[in-house]
């Protein structure tokens, strides 16, 4: 079950290990005893997000395709349900689509939105978001950024340069820095993660599609190498498809499929 999940040789090797000594003697102690190992591998990291600050800032990034702007839509419904006012800012600025869409997904999520135009500076962008939400009172900003490969250097460097500008926008203050991974390509995440995490330390990571067959075991020895938790997880196409990652349920719900 670990292997089709995509938990790696490695780590499921650790895993059984460790519930061969705990010595269960039921199916169910065994499986209490699985998701206790796993999770006991698992990054000890606040899971919950980092909104302080004024106003806070969430900025998303990763590959083409793992579902930023459509997490970015979802994150900015589930805040406003919590009783934030968020801004979504359309900082993926070489594609005039992709600008468009992030557009839709806010105007979706009854979110304001902030958008530079097609070209632009993608960090300059990102500060002038943190102004605007500061001149309208709103108090979580949400940065939509270009997909981007793990082996673009340029890329990258330009990822690091989003990072700092937005610090020196929050005058120093932490931001949350999220990779998003889509949970269908299983360890090939770890690759990614190794990379981006060079380039702009993470505080979380968001896990996507998991409501279709996904490998999102993965999200365990990334985890435990670079000892940095997931917090959202995508589980489905709906505005109300983000959730709040659970480790034990996610590991329990991985060994009862």
């Amino acid at each position: 079950m670990l292997i089709a999940a995509d938990v790696g040789p490695a780590t499921a090797a650790r895993i059984t290990a460790g519930v061969r000594s705990a010595a269960p003697r039921r199916r169910d102690e065994a499986l209490d005893s699985l998701v206790r190992v796993a999770t006991g591998l698992m990054s000890r990291q606040p899971r919950e997000l980092n909104l302080a600050g004024n106003p806070a800032c969430v900025l998303l990034y990763g590959v083409n395709g793992a579902g930023k702007t459509t997490t970015a839509g979802k994150l900015a419904h589930l805040l406003q349900k919590q009783g934030h006012k968020p801004l979504v800012v359309a900082a993926d600025t070489y594609r005039a689509a992709g600008i468009d869409q992030m557009v839709a997904w806010a105007e979706r999520a009854g979110a304001e939105h902030f958008e530079g135009t097609s070209g632009a500076d993608p960090a300059s962008v990102v500060f002038e978001g943190i102004q605007v939400a500061l001149k309208r009172g709103l108090d979580v900003v949400i940065a939509d950024t270009a997909g981007r490969l793990q082996t673009q250097r340029n890329l990258l460097e330009e990822l690091g340069k989003i990072g700092r500008v937005a610090t020196k926008a929050l005058d120093g203050a932490a931001y949350e820095s999220l990779l998003v991974l889509d949970g269908v390509l299983g360890l090939s995440n770890l690759v990614q993660a190794r990379e981006f995490n060079k380039a702009i330390p993470m505080s979380g990571l968001v896990l996507t599609k998991l409501d279709s067959s996904a490998k999102g075991g993965a999200v365990i020895p990334i985890e435990a190498e670079l000892d940095v938790p997931v917090k959202l997880a995508g589980v489905g196409e709906d505005i109300d498809d983000l959730a709040l990652f659970d480790a034990a349920g996610f590991v329990r719900a991985i060994l009862e499929s």
